[in-house]
């Protein structure tokens, strides 16, 4: 099943703020997809005053998988985290290995 893999900086003085932010969208994007599996990864970069931070999401039991209509859901909820993120936000897309 596809997953996706969605990283981007955020600026330590806006960590409080975007963190409400995407636990909001995902708690929507759960909601609207039942099974949809999102976790929000932090790695702190004290030098350069900001975070590096990765949004997975994959399908759990009851899930339509991450297709491009769910793909298309997250881009739309994610336009309230544009205040939030320092450069650009990168969407991968990886295919779960079907022999693991």
């Amino acid at each position: 099943m596809r997953e996706l893999f969605i990283y981007y900086r955020v600026r330590d003085t806006d960590a409080t703020p975007a963190r409400e932010a995407v636990g909001a969208m995902q708690y929507e994007l759960r909601t609207a997809r039942p099974g949809l599996l999102a976790r929000l990864l932090i790695r702190q970069d004290e030098a350069k005053g900001s975070q590096t931070w990765m949004e997975t999401y994959s399908a759990g039991p009851g899930s339509a998988g991450i297709d491009i209509a769910c793909e298309a859901l997250i881009e739309s909820h994610a336009k309230a985290l544009v205040p939030f993120i320092e450069g650009a936000r990168h969407v991968e897309a990886f295919d779960a290995d079907a022999g693991n």
